[in-house]
Order: structure tokens, then sequence, then C-alpha cells
């Protein structure tokens, strides 16, 4: 396939998905859905719906004033009048200046953290959420009406239930309640569309839906036709969501650690499985540069919660146990050190929040400093005995602390300084633990230096609360060290080697945990009627049963085939075809009928005439033809679906995304092929083969 001008958002999936498997069983015709359907009112007084509200408004002056510049520059481009370029260069001025406005007042708000804190009056260190993408209406009527009429040859009107159906649930989508209930919503309108996609998405043109969304961060306007771009934007507001679910959580108790690291860890899925699998982002959010930053911002933020949840079980004061501590507050420090690198990249450095970049690095500082803090105590406030020296308390304590510095220091062994007071002060355990209490301090200085160099910060009282109170408490330890009389020179802290116990997991998005339904299920099977497939229009054949019968054999179910016309017989003077599908008898519809209910259907006909309405299917193209399109979108770095969806072995669990993906031809007997099926193979069920 020929690449267009503008390359479109792309989706790639893995080769353990074939077009052979469906994403989850299709119930029967009557089943409900379950659709949740219930998005929180934008307008609502609360504080994060005036927000939300905020941002579309800005969003939607950014979008204006965006298309006034483009027409700006398109004239200043094409006039040759000197004066009209003056004006034009002068608006463009103006245009430019109130575009730069709008997008630093949305960057205050996206920079807005404290909406998402918790109500808790626990002192924790605030997280960095991440705001929705914001998104425009979209009518999906006229375009799924033209459609129907002109591809399924079916009268549209009968499926305006479904259309505007599939619209609420959209429109509901735009505002996830931030619980669970918003998450499901989610999940079930992505899950959605990939019925939409087999129903209405042709290989080789699209649907002339445009889908609008605002960037995260900056509000700028992106608009393309292709649904990858919708599932994208949907599946960022999924991970969004999983951050703002975090950041409420009420850490000052380890159950609700534990809800946060699991709501990180998932966001981290969400960002990371949306880099691996979507290509040619239009907006910069969706980029892999953006997207490799936020999965590590996520796993630094699980990795601060890990050391709080420790902090709260480390209930003695042994000294391993703050050794243990110190290693992994530097942990702490090293992951945010890492994601301030990669916001000061050259892509990132101008794109993300300077709010963010502040925080980051104020967290690098203050973890680091409380990595020192606890290295001072474990210096200078234990002892061991004469029994704990011989036992196991001291060997754990010396392989504690040769694990404890990147470079050991050089002296005696730690068992012999820990166990006397005065060689403790004299050989330097004191002065070490003193060391490190001063790069504490000079730590938490410095984070203190950075918090009020950013506006947006210095409103977060309790992120300055947290910072006083950790400076002040180094502060006061050091000054029960600094005795009078010790006239000795302080020795420069070694480096701690920073270590964690648990290390944070990137936790996949798993699809089938919200079961949907295909809106449009009336279209018949997807094995049959889908938009890949191709068929020529529905004939009426009227049978008057012979001496012979019907002459015609029927095969498989939902649609069932025939299989065979006896030549010269009924069915055959009739204009019935081998190849044609029966999808209504009498105008009852039966493309979802089985075999047994077709036949009886037929039986009940026996003594009159019977009208069979049948449609052909044939190949759109070749077989060579699918096969370059699909090499010319499938990539190496392709990783399965399958797992994420939770299919068993034996249980149908292909991908709901099913852009550019290899397949996998195993097996023979029933396939249902779901982008392109045009003909089915029933060695299995030869036994449903009959001849009426």
């Amino acid at each position: 396939m020929e690449e267009p001008t503008t390359r479109e958002f792309e989706m790639s999936l893995s080769d353990g998905a074939s077009d052979d498997d469906m994403p989850l069983t299709l119930p029967p015709e009557d089943s409900h859905s379950g659709s949740i359907r219930k998005g929180c009112d934008p307008f609502a007084q609360t504080q994060r719906s005036k927000l939300q509200h905020r941002r579309a408004r800005i969003n939607q002056q950014i979008n204006k004033e965006m298309r006034m510049r483009a027409g700006a520059e398109n004239l200043f481009r094409a006039t040759t009048n000197n004066k009209v370029k003056e004006t034009v260069a002068l608006e463009l001025s103006f245009v430019n200046s109130n575009l730069q406005l709008l997008k630093e007042e949305l960057e205050e708000l996206n920079s807005n953290m404290e909406v998402y804190q918790t109500d808790s009056e626990a002192i924790n260190v605030p997280m960095i959420p991440l705001g929705l993408k914001e998104t425009k209406e979209v009518d999906f009527t006229v375009s799924i009406q033209d459609f129907i009429c002109e591809h399924y040859g079916e009268d549209s009107s009968l499926y305006d239930k479904e259309i505007n159906e599939l619209m609420e649930l959209r429109q509901a989508m735009r505002t996830p309640s931030r619980n669970q209930a918003g998450l499901e919503l989610l999940m079930e309108y992505y899950n959605q569309m990939y019925y939409l996609d087999q129903r209405f998405f042709p290989l080789h043109r699209n649907l002339g839906v445009h889908f609008h969304w605002y960037d995260s961060l900056t509000g700028v306007p992106s608009c393309q036709h292709t649904l990858a771009f919708e599932k994208g934007s949907v599946l960022f507001n999924i991970g969004a969501l999983y951050t703002q679910i975090g950041a409420r959580q009420d850490r000052s108790a380890t159950a609700g650690i534990d809800k946060a690291i699991d709501a990180f860890q998932r966001a981290a899925g969400a960002f990371n499985y949306l880099k691996e699998n979507f290509s040619n982002a239009p907006s910069l959010d969706m980029s892999n540069p953006s997207l490799c930053m936020l999965v590590r911002l996520m796993v630094a933020q699980v990795q601060e919660c890990v050391f709080e949840r420790i902090t709260l079980t480390t209930l003695d004061t042994h000294f391993t146990s703050q050794l243990h501590l110190a290693q992994e507050a530097a942990r702490v420090s090293d992951v945010y050190l890492l994601v301030q690198q990669t916001m000061t990249q050259p892509l990132m450095k101008d794109y993300v929040p300077f709010s963010w970049a502040s925080m980051v690095q104020v967290k690098s500082e203050h973890f680091r400093a409380l990595s020192h803090y606890y290295a001072a105590v474990a210096h200078c406030n234990h002892m061991l005995s004469a029994e704990e020296e011989e036992g196991e308390d001291g060997e754990e304590a010396e392989k504690a602390f040769f694990q404890f510095y990147i470079n050991v220091p050089a002296g005696p062994k730690l068992s012999q300084v820990l166990r006397d007071p005065e060689k403790r002060r004299k050989l330097g355990t004191l002065s070490s633990g003193k060391a490190h209490l001063r790069r504490a301090v000079i730590r938490h200085e410095e984070a203190m230096r950075v918090h009020s160099l950013c506006k947006i910060l210095r409103k977060m009282d309790i992120l300055q609360d947290v910072l006083s109170l950790m400076h002040k408490r180094s502060l006061d330890k050091y000054s029960e060290l600094d005795r009078e009389d010790d006239f000795g020179e302080t020795a420069e802290a070694p480096e701690i080697q920073s270590h964690t116990h648990q290390k944070p997991d990137i936790t996949p998005p798993n699809f089938s945990t919200v079961q949907v339904t295909d809106i449009f299920q009336k279209l018949g099977p997807l094995s049959v009627f889908c938009a890949r497939a191709r068929w020529g229009p529905i004939r009426v054949i009227c049978l008057q049963r012979g001496e012979g019968g019907l002459g015609l054999t029927l095969r498989g179910d939902s649609p069932v085939l025939v299989a065979g016309v006896v030549p010269g017989g009924c069915a055959a003077e009739a204009g019935l075809r081998e190849g044609d599908y029966i999808v209504a008898i009498d105008k009852q519809d039966c493309k979802w009928a089985k075999h047994g209910e077709v036949v009886n259907m037929l039986k009940s006909c026996s003594d009159r005439r019977v009208e069979l309405s049948v449609v052909t299917l044939h190949s759109h193209e070749s077989q060579v033809e699918r096969r370059a399109i699909m090499l010319s979108h499938c990539s190496d770095k392709e990783n399965t679906r399958q797992h994420l969806l939770g299919g068993g072995k034996g249980q149908s669990s292909a991908s709901l995304l099913n852009w550019n993906r290899k397949k996998k031809r195993e097996g023979s007997g029933v396939t249902k092929r779901l982008g392109s099926t045009f003909s089915l193979s029933f060695g299995s069920i030869r036994d449903a083969e009959a001849m009426y």
C-alpha cells in the first residue's frame, strides 16, 4: 500500500494474533451489552470538573487561533503587496502572542497537581498526575448510514438506535469518572472500536469521519480520519486516568500505597503498550520520546511508593534496617534522576511543563538527602554487643555494610568499631555519620532552592511542609553530633549504592476485563458481514418444493451456506447457486440462525412456496495483494496481544486492534476470518451437511 502524503497514525500488532481469532465470544442476538455509558458532568461544580471545563475552553481557543495563524501565513506567502504583508505580519505577531499566553495558561492548568491529590491530612510528597486528552464530539450518523446502505445493502434507518448508542458511549467516555467505573467506560469504548473497525472501515478507504483530539499538555489540536488515532488517544486516557487514581490514594497506610503502586504500574503499562504498538503519532504527547518519559515517570513514582511502604513497615531501628532504608531512598533518587535526564532531551525540554521538571528534580534531591540521613542514623545510633558480634546479627551487619557503599571505605572491621563507643568516635563511625548528615542537609537545601524557583510548586503547601520538616530533622540530628570538643576533620561521605527489594512492574492493559457486545451485531456474523468483504446484491429466490425436494444442500451455521445445488432441481431452476449464504427466509432474518433452525423453517414451508434471500460473497483482493499489504505494515517489534486479552488455550482471544499485523495460517476446519473472509472451510462439520 502506498503511503499517503501525510502519514497517518498507525498500529502494529503481533504475529500471535491472526485474522482467524475473535476478541470476545459473541453473545446471542438479544443479549444486553451491559454498557456503563455514564461519564461525569464536565460542568458540575467540582474542582476537577471545573479544571476540565477550563481546559476544554482553552483548547477551543487554541484551535481557533491556530486556524487564524494558518490563514494569515497562507496570505503572507501568497500576496505580493508590501502593505498587505506588513498588515498580515502584524496580525501574525498578535496571534502568536495570544497562542503563547493560551499555552502558558493551559500548562498551568495541566501542571495543577493539587486537584488530583488525596484529601488525607497525612504529609506525603505529592505525585505527578496526567490530565486527560480532550476531544470534540463526533457524529457517526451520516457516515455509518451511508455505509450500511452502500456496503451492506440494508435500510440504514433500522440502525438508528445502534448509531445513537455508539454516539452516547463515545460522549460518555469523554468525561470518565476518576474511579474503576471510569476506567471500565474507557475500556468498553476501546473494545467496541474493534467491532467498529471490522464493520465500517475497509482497508482502502476511510469512513469520512474525522477524529479531533487535543494534546494533553499543550492543547495543540490534531485531526485524523484513521480509527487508530482514536484508539491510541483512548488508550492514552486510560493511562492518564490511572495516574490520577494513583495520585489520589491515601499513602499514610499500606493499603493506599498498594493501590497507588498498582495504579502507577498500570499507567506505565498503558503508555508502554502505546509506545510499542503505535507509530506516526500526530501529537507530541503520544510520540515515542514523550511516552518513554511517561513510562519512566510512572516507574519512578512506583519506586517512591515502595520506599514509603518500607518506611511504614520498618518498625525496628536495627543497623541493617536503616541501611536498607538508605539504599531504597537512593534508588528512588536514581530513578527520578533518570526521568530528569529524559525530560531535558532536546525534543522534551520545551514540551514538558516546567513544574514537572522542577518537581522531578526536587524529588531526586529530596530522596538523595533521605538516603544520607538514614545512613547517618545507622552509623551514629547503633552499637553491637559482644554476643551480637559473634552471632548472626554481626555477620549480617558486616555483609550489609560492605554492600552499602559503591566503594567500601578502608579501615578496621565494622563489628569492632560498632562495639566500642570510643572507637566509633575515634575511628570514624560517628565522623562518617556527620558526613552523611552534612550531605543530607546540603541536598535538602538544594531541593528547597529548586522548589522556590517554580511558582506552581510554591503554591503547594504540603510539598513545602514535607521539605521543611525533613530539612529540620537532619539539622537537629547534625546539631546533636556537632560537639564543641570535637576538632577532628569531618570526612567526605562515600556514595551510597542504591538498591531495592521490590522492582516496579510494568503491567500491560488487560482488555478482556470488560466484556462487550457488538452494537451492530444485527448486520450479521463478522466472519462474513464485515467491511473487508464484498458480495453481490441480495437476491430473492422463490422455491416450490417438488417431488425430489428443494434440490439444495445446506452446510454450516450463522449464516447457513448453500453447499450444493442439484442440477435441474427446483433450486437450480430458481437461480440458487452453490456458495450463496441464506440471510432471510420469508423476510425473516436468519443471518445468526443455526443450521437446525434454518432447516426447520424450510420444512415448515413444505406445502407452499418459500422465499429465500441470499447473497454471494466475492473476494475484493487477491491473496498476493493481501499478503503484500500485511508485510508492508508489519514490523519485527510487534508483540502478541493474546496474553493481554487473557484468552486461554482453546479460547478465542484475538486482538481488539487489527491494524498491520502478521497472520498465522495454522490448522484446518472452521476458519473465521475477521478482517477479510470470503470462503469458509467446513471440513470439521460434515455431519451438519444435508440435502433438502
